[in-house]
């Protein structure tokens, strides 16, 4: 009975010290994860931030407009393009392929921002 005991405690002891030594970090970026929601940019100040914002393919990147005037998000290549964005409106388009997308706003051409895509 004795040596039941003891050999329940050290395999309890065993399991313990193994679940303390498993990595317990998890990712903290939702756009590690393909299909996932990455940080939400916003417009703000006339600029888009963060500014690049680096994802996994299959992340949808959702702009939104914190200015008190309208933006856009276009694609320097074409790739997509929103409509005009009021204050409060934002703007979505999931990268499917992996590369370097720099865009811009067409009201105001100095803003600019990349998207970096892997």
């Amino acid at each position: 009975m004795k040596r039941t005991a003891a050999l329940v405690l050290v395999v309890a002891a065993l399991g313990l010290f193994l679940v303390g030594c498993s990595s317990s970090k998890k990712s903290s970026s939702a756009s590690s994860t393909p299909g996932a929601t990455a940080t939400a940019p916003v417009i703000k100040n006339f600029e888009f931030s963060p500014n690049p914002i680096k994802v996994k393919v299959g992340t949808k990147v959702t702009w939104t407009n914190e200015d008190g005037t309208d933006h856009t998000v276009q694609s320097d290549g074409g790739t997509f393009s929103s409509p005009h964005l009021a204050s409060g409106q934002s703007f979505s388009f999931t990268f499917t392929k992996p590369g370097t997308y720099t865009y811009h706003c067409a009201i105001h051409t100095y803003m600019t921002g990349t998207v970096v895509v892997s």
